[in-house]
């Protein structure tokens, strides 16, 4: 099988291949991204590329059906769902486009001497993005458009099992003015991303993915002094602390959980609750769960027989070591996988620290707000947290105590086009969306003038 194919999830059955980017025809990738970064940074101003970013905004939104039809057969993505990616990528495309100008404005420095001075916001040149199957509009899209407004191209590197939303994307880049070079897709292989990382036309890399494909490509960059920005996993908490509404918060927690089969790395994994609510929240909880379908459209199938394997040995393992099921059998028919719900775990098991990838929750009581705390806190990962609790100042300081990027406090799914999205420790650096997202690969050049 071809390095790039496609292979419909909800089958097994093998859909389409493409070739693998030859070196020659990387070279020509590098050479015609920075011969547009020279003519398109210096060529054109912030409006002009923001016109262009908009223009991109409603062909998402033109060609939705078609683009959702492909991921559905790359990922398996629900076509409902399919088409809300795409309504949400057109609306953070053109949340850039609407806000370049303010966010990318020269910033006053006051200094002591009094001299005018103040940074500006320029692109640096050719970044590479390294992008995953999961979101596979959402999460191009994010990366590649501030920097195209910022002034710098992109070479896009996207999953191997997404070919045809790639090539897709790299048409609408096209069609909406992109001028050639901008925008350059390759089906590269791991050896060709190291070498591109490792030229010196290229100022940096932004790779969303798993933690060990994260820790190697940062390691490249380090060799090369290159800056990265790496979205890595997340086992997010979900805290139910203190609640009126008992029915919105399990609500809350199903979305989190079961957003995109399970498979985003901002999900609600672990669902900590209060002992004083634990009994009433796990059958309500189980319930929901439980009344998930795949035949309506509720989830998909996983994306691939390898992730179905994967997800089925950590549950399996979970269960050796003495956790328990609340719902489901960790038995997949082909790639759909049973919403499932995992209990009495305990800091000993190996799923206690792992990140599971797919429909299955995990649900831990806890006695206070310390060991919620500390149950958060114990995880090598630090995406973002939920917190449902009627004080918000409770809410508040127990937030402010958390080892997480992003802190949502009454509600999950609080992410939005203009929001930045980021987090710490194995989660990885860095942000996209929003200004902070569009000043990462900025050059802030500092301005001084003798007056």
């Amino acid at each position: 099988m071809a390095a790039f194919a496609v292979t419909d999830p909800a089958t097994g059955q093998s859909v389409a291949e493409y070739p693998a980017t030859q070196d020659g025809e990387i070279e020509w990738a590098l050479a015609a991204a920075q011969r547009s970064y020279r003519e398109w940074a210096r060529g054109t101003t912030i409006a002009e590329r923001a016109a262009l970013a908009q223009r991109l905004a409603e062909l998402f939104i033109e060609r939705r059906d078609g683009l959702a039809a492909i991921i559905n057969r790359e990922m398996g993505k629900p076509l409902r769902q399919g088409a809300g990616e795409i309504e949400f990528t057109a609306a953070i495309v053109s949340a850039f486009a609407r806000n370049a100008e303010t966010w990318l404005a020269d910033e006053p420095l006051p200094v002591a001497d009094g001299l005018r001075s103040f940074f500006r916001f320029q692109g640096t040149g050719v970044i590479l993005g390294v992008m995953p199957w999961n979101y596979p509009y959402y999460q191009v899209a994010r990366f590649a458009v501030p920097n195209l407004i910022l002034g710098n191209t992109v070479i896009l590197r996207h999953a191997s099992q997404c070919p045809e939303s790639a090539l897709a994307l790299e048409g609408l880049f096209r069609d909406a003015g992109f001028p050639d070079g901008a925008y350059v897709n390759v089906f590269a292989s791991h050896r060709q991303i190291g070498d591109i990382i490792a030229d010196d036309r290229v100022q940096g890399v932004s790779l969303t993915g798993s933690e060990t494909a994260g820790a190697i490509v940062a390691e490249q960059a380090g060799r090369a002094l290159k800056k990265c920005v790496l979205e890595l996993g997340g086992s997010d908490v979900f805290l139910v602390l203190d609640t009126d509404d008992l029915d919105r918060a399990v609500e809350q927690a199903v979305i989190g959980r079961m957003d995109n089969t399970g498979q985003s790395c901002s999900g609600s994994k672990r669902i900590v609750v209060a002992d004083a609510l634990f009994d009433a929240f796990a059958e309500r909880f189980r319930e929901a769960i439980g009344g998930q379908s795949y035949e309506a459209g509720d989830f998909g199938p996983l994306s691939s027989a390898s992730a179905t394997r994967t997800l089925t040995g950590q549950v399996q393992s979970a269960l050796d070591q003495g956790a328990r099921l609340l719902i489901g059998d960790n038995e997949p028919r082909g790639n759909v996988y049973t919403p499932s719900i995992l209990t009495d775990i305990t800091p000993e098991m190996d799923v206690y620290g792992e990140e599971l990838f797919g429909p299955v929750a995990q649900l831990y009581r806890v006695a206070s707000d310390e060991e919620a705390i500390e149950l958060t806190n114990s995880s090598p990962y630090g995406l973002s947290a939920v917190i449902i609790c009627e004080d918000l100042d409770r809410a508040e300081r127990i937030g402010n105590q958390l080892d997480v990027g992003m802190v949502f406090i009454g509600a999950g799914m609080l992410g939005g086009p203009d929001v930045p999205f980021g987090g710490v420790k194995k989660s990885g650096y860095g942000r996209e969306m929003g200004q902070a997202g569009m000043l990462e690969f900025a050059n802030k050049k500092l301005f001084r003038f003798a007056e």
